[in-house]
């Protein structure tokens, strides 16, 4: 395995287990001690992880890692919920993509569109939308590029989305809490706001690891949520709550 590839499983494998030791990864992924510590100074460098005596933990900031890291992390689960995020897209809507690394999935499977508008302030997800070499039309706004994200932000980007209505909004999260709503680590979240207002519907594309996590700032309120979609491993009493607040939730891989 990769040094980059098991960096992010290492990521993934505290984000479900929480706090851990050395000792316990080096089991898990059956490889030495050296070579983990190797992998937890690394990402210690890049201020995802937090090292303890013998152990490690998340940084309380992990989810605003860069998003070439967090584009990695559960990534088939992910994969499967932009799958269900674009079976509600229709020939002729227009569309807000936001610069979250689970809304980025659904590109590819917006290669069956050509009648289709999309506006996002996430640079990657552009460069593939233009890479499927149809008829979509792309718009971006103006902004102050954010390195970690790949996006823009700031007063010029709130501007642009607010001189528009779209059909559909989707959007990722870093936590979602059933009092405080939609959160984020992104101190430059007012965009993300920005978006929800300038459209008719939301859409929240999380994995069920996002769930019972409070990020600093809130985005939106759950009440804002049309739709969400997870996957299988979302508690039923928290779906069951979902509901009761009328959201539509939906649930990747279930038949």
């Amino acid at each position: 395995m990769k040094p980059k590839q098991r960096q992010t499983e290492i990521l993934e494998y505290l984000q479900g287990q929480g706090p851990t030791t050395v000792e316990e990864l080096t089991a898990f992924f059956k490889t030495t001690g050296t070579t983990i510590r190797k992998d937890l100074s690394r990402l210690q460098l890049e201020g995802a992880v937090i090292r303890t005596y013998g152990g490690v933990m998340l940084n309380r900031d992990e989810g605003d890692q860069p998003i070439n890291r967090k584009t990695l992390i559960n990534i088939d689960k992910k994969k499967r919920i932009a799958h269900c995020a674009a079976e509600l897209i229709g020939e002729g809507d227009s569309l807000i993509l936001d610069a979250g690394s689970t809304v980025q999935q659904m590109v590819p499977y917006l290669a069956n569109f050509n009648n289709i508008t999309v506006m996002t302030n996430s640079l990657s997800i552009v460069n593939e939308l233009v890479e499927l070499n149809n008829d979509q039309v792309i718009l971006m706004p103006g902004g102050t590029y954010r390195r970690t994200s790949a996006s823009l932000h700031g007063s010029l980007a709130e501007s642009a989305f607010s001189q528009f209505s779209f059909d559909t909004l989707f959007i990722g999260a870093d936590g979602v809490d059933l009092n405080a709503g939609v959160t984020t680590f992104n101190e430059v979240f007012t965009v993300s706001q920005a978006m929800c207002r300038a459209a008719k519907k939301i859409v929240l594309l999380v994995d069920s690891s996002k769930f019972g996590r409070r990020s600093p700032n809130v985005v939106c309120s759950l009440a804002s949520v049309d739709v969400l979609i997870t996957d299988k491993g979302i508690a039923d009493e928290t779906a069951a709550q979902l509901r009761d607040m009328n959201i539509q939730v939906i649930i990747a891989g279930e038949d």
